[in-house]
């Protein structure tokens, strides 16, 4: 722990290791608060995004009152970024989407043209307002349609591109999106079903046992051994897709970092789904993939700058009220009716307005209110995962890129 002072405030830089250390007291902070405080799990909001937004919060006013500010190390920062997107790519199985036919096709589609026409409408709203344009691109598809990680990842890319405040404007815009996700999801479901007069399953035990039981089958177990194995897949496709990064840096081409290894790990499931030759545990990968996210979105939101949201504040909440209203008319007037007008086209329009607002969780929790009173939809339930945590994360990085290179 370094001290220094920086304009009369009391600067405390803290190391990698002191800064982990202050990410998992955070990180349980936010899982004791989330137990006290029933609406934020309601809402699916994670643990690292209550602590960290609280520290942050406490920082800010300590700086603020200039009594003291903090620095961070963000060397694990930028690591377990990219382990997190890494296990996002070895979750993209060729086999798994040729079980989903041409519906999972047909949905990849919608929400490809769902995350353009985000970045589109906040271009627009952030030229009425008069605000950075690439604003207008972090409160859309980089928060909302990519949520807390993609927003860690585009926002420092933004800010050295000189957009002041990026980082702290995607991770407000995603925490808004996670609520407004969960909240909007549930009634706009009911609201179809009651429009529509649609026929629904009838809530039968069996058929609702026979389908846990189908999902149960899948589910592989985890060991050390297995762990150990998937880490290690798992950091071999960082390191060859750090090697990716660095040829397409030197190309030119600025995608952010972690859409190397995200290839290569995707790249190294199929061989292994395809020959038969190694298998990756897919549960494995999940929980590499959770620990990896709850720690980076703590260290990342911990050292947030929220001074700079000030000026920000209004003229972001507009993007997002008409980011919310836009997805609800395209959910019910394109998802819906695309998607074939029945039950199962509500779970698919549901579950796009939660991971296209916030998070695949939230999808899932839209999804769960509905199947809980009207059975289950099966076809959905295979479906909105694939997409919303690990198919359109590739997609999304691409067309965010292509979209901001414009107003660079």
């Amino acid at each position: 722990m370094e001290t220094k002072i920086v304009d009369g405030l009391l600067i405390v830089k803290l190391n990698l290791i002191q800064t982990v250390a202050v990410a998992f007291i955070v990180y349980f902070m936010g899982l004791r608060i989330r137990q006290q405080v029933p609406i934020f799990a309601r809402f699916s909001i994670p643990a690292p995004v209550i602590g960290g937004l609280f520290f942050a919060t406490v920082a800010t006013l300590l700086r603020s009152e200039g009594i003291v500010g903090f620095e961070f190390d963000e060397t694990m920062q930028y690591t377990l970024m990219i382990m997190f997107f890494t296990t996002i790519g070895m979750g993209a199985s060729i086999l798994l989407v040729k079980r989903g036919g041409l519906p999972l096709l047909i949905y990849f589609g919608l929400a490809g043209i769902l995350a353009i026409f985000q970045n589109v409408v906040g271009i627009v709203m952030a030229k009425i307002i008069g605000i950075h344009p690439l604003l207008g691109i972090v409160a859309g598809a980089i928060s909302l349609m990519g949520g807390l990680g993609t927003g860690g990842a585009f926002g420092p890319l933004f800010e050295s591109w000189g957009v002041a405040g990026a980082t702290s404007a995607a991770f407000a815009c995603a925490t808004f999106g996670m609520v407004i996700g969960s909240l909007i999801g549930g009634p706009f479901g009911e609201t179809l079903i009651s429009r529509y007069r649609l026929r629904t399953p009838v809530r039968d035990q069996d058929s609702a046992v026979m389908y846990e039981s189908e999902a149960a089958e899948r589910d592989e177990a985890v060991n050390v051994h297995s762990l150990i194995v998937t880490l290690g897949y798992i950091v071999v496709a960082m390191g060859f897709g750090s090697v990716i990064s660095d040829f397409f840096n030197r190309a030119g081409i600025t995608l952010p970092p972690y859409i190397g290894s995200m290839i290569v790990a995707a790249i190294m499931r199929n061989i292994g789904d395809i020959t038969g030759k190694y298998r990756i545990n897919t549960n494995a990968v999940g929980i590499v993939g959770d620990i990896s996210l709850a720690i980076y979105l703590t260290l990342a939101i911990n050292g947030l700058k929220l001074w700079e949201l000030v000026n920000l504040a209004m003229p972001l909440l507009i993007i997002l009220l008409a980011q919310t209203l836009f997805i609800l008319v395209f959910c019910w007037l394109v998802v819906y009716f695309v998607m074939g007008r029945d039950y199962e086209a509500v779970l698919f329009s549901v579950g796009m307005i939660g991971f296209g607002m916030g998070a695949t969780p939230n999808a899932l929790v839209n999804m769960a209110v509905l199947k809980e009173k009207y059975g289950p939809a099966p076809k959905a339930y295979l479906i909105v995962p694939l997409i919303g945590a690990f198919l359109i994360d590739f997609l999304n990085a691409l067309i965010i890129t292509a979209m901001a290179g414009f107003y660079r």
